[in-house]
């Protein structure tokens, strides 16, 4: 069965997040640096973070760019 690419840059995220590689408040690449880099779409893109942010994993800021979240 084929993985979805939002869903692999999600879990590609999420594991950075959860292997300490990317800490609470650390700003994640930007939009134009993660479609160089895993060859995909805006639309790709804004899926998986917002599935990220649905998760409580990353806060968006309106204009600034996409943060770790801090731990519940």
């Amino acid at each position: 069965m084929r993985v979805a690419k939002w869903q692999k840059l999600a879990e590609h995220i999420r594991s950075q997040i959860e292997a300490g590689e990317l800490k609470p408040g650390m700003k994640l690449p930007s939009t134009a640096w993660l479609k160089a880099e895993h060859n995909v779409s805006d639309s790709v893109i804004r899926y998986a973070m917002h599935v990220l942010r649905v998760e409580g994993l990353v806060e968006s800021v309106h204009g600034v760019g996409v943060f770790v979240a801090e731990p519940e």
